[in-house]
């Protein structure tokens, strides 16, 4: 969790407190998408750690670093669609975000995510306009 978890959840979708905050502590997602925004979010807050736990080993990198020069600053997520097939699922969405003084970007990605021993994790996705 942050050193000082923020009031509004990153994702958009209420307190941070009933949103991420205790998928960020540690309790397993309900579904794909759920664990996806708290992707989003722990992208938004920089929690590295918990976006390499939420990584299928297949696909995770060694290191994460939050080293962008300017740093990206996350505005907002909008899920498109969330799609699960049993133990698979495909979550899309968009992210809006804006690097230093430039003007807001869009990050449009489909992904990929399985569900193992009772969790949830990212395995990949595809990125597209």
């Amino acid at each position: 969790m942050p050193a000082s978890p923020p009031e509004a959840c990153p994702c958009g979708r209420g307190a941070y407190a009933r949103c991420c905050g205790p998928l960020h502590a540690g309790s397993p997602a309900p579904d794909a998408e759920a664990l996806m925004r708290s992707r989003y979010s722990a992208y938004a807050l920089q929690l590295a750690d918990y976006l390499l736990a939420t990584w299928h080993p297949s696909t995770r990198p060694a290191v994460l670093a939050f080293d962008e020069q300017p740093p990206l600053r996350w505005l907002g997520l909008d899920v498109k669609r969330h799609v699960a097939d049993g133990d698979r699922a495909v979550v899309e969405f968009v992210a809006r975000y804006r690097q230093g003084g430039g003007s807001a970007g869009r990050l449009r990605e489909t992904s990929r995510f399985v569900r193992e021993e009772g969790r949830w994790v990212y395995v990949d996705g595809d990125v597209g306009n």
